[in-house]
């Protein structure tokens, strides 16, 4: 899995709608409004490079509202909650 981290510059007056815009597009796991340099985070987890490139320049960048966006490549996981939670769905009440 690849995980890419995408600072996004939106328009200020359309956070809300270009938030649940991103937020729907496939292979975007996660959209977060946020206070500082940037307007929203968006997660982008996908299986293949290739799939990077389609999501951010085909998809996020795209986006009306849209105005700029730094994406970075994650190389390594330190924390394993997020899997952790994911495996354990469901396996209490199989018992």
């Amino acid at each position: 899995m690849i995980t890419a981290i995408v600072l996004i510059d939106c328009a200020t007056d359309a956070i809300p709608e270009v938030a649940a815009a991103l937020a729907d597009l496939p292979g975007v796991s996660e959209v977060y409004s946020v206070a500082g340099g940037v307007d929203l985070i968006a997660i982008v987890r996908v299986r293949e490079f290739d799939e990077v490139a389609e999501v951010i320049a085909g998809g996020i960048s795209k986006t009306d509202g849209v105005l700029n966006t730094d994406t970075h490549i994650a190389f390594r996981a330190y924390s394993r909650h997020d899997l952790e939670e994911a495996f354990s769905i469901g396996f209490a009440g199989a018992e």
